[in-house]
């Protein structure tokens, strides 16, 4: 079963990292979303659930403005080529329907298998701004908070340039 906002925020409590958070409509898009980047302090991001012919998967955690190189990126982690994981998948991986991709996700144990990629972009801004595993929320967190939530999560990112 998925974790839910509740045990997130426990979640981040416990590790000590301080969290702010907004209520919004849904957001399902980076588009829509832009309305919130006026009002919201920080680097937003647009967040990828990819898989490769070979089964890996993959989330991209990329700057919102970000255009992100598929082909380049299966290159530099030695793989086939990518597609958009399937949204059955992403729920069953992440824990998280389509439209609330988030990193945030990594605390679900299903997840173990996930290769995480950040872009070095992100690197640049001192708080980032994710979904709280729901699109109607944005949380809002200290960059290398957000990367030892990561690594707590047991995943090593792979910071790279994605732009």
């Amino acid at each position: 079963m998925a974790i839910d906002q509740k045990t997130l925020f426990a979640r981040l409590e416990e590790l000590g990292i301080p969290v702010t958070t907004v209520e919004h409509a849904p957001m399902f898009t980076v588009e829509q979303s832009a309305a919130l980047r006026e009002t919201l302090p920080g680097a937003h991001t647009k967040n990828l659930f990819l898989t490769g012919k070979d089964g890996r998967m993959v989330l991209v955690v990329a700057k919102d403005n970000t255009r992100v190189d598929l082909k380049a990126l299966a290159a530099r982690l030695s793989a086939g080529r990518f597609s958009f994981g399937k949204s059955e998948l992403l729920e069953a991986v992440l824990g998280v329907p389509a439209g609330s991709v988030t990193p945030l996700a990594l605390i679900n144990p299903s997840a173990s298998g996930i290769i995480v990629v950040v872009d070095q972009a992100l690197m640049d801004f001192a708080e980032i701004n994710c979904h709280p595993l729901e699109n109607t929320a944005t949380t809002r967190l200290a960059t290398p908070d957000l990367i030892r939530f990561i690594r707590a999560c047991g995943h090593e990112p792979l910071i790279v340039p994605l732009g």
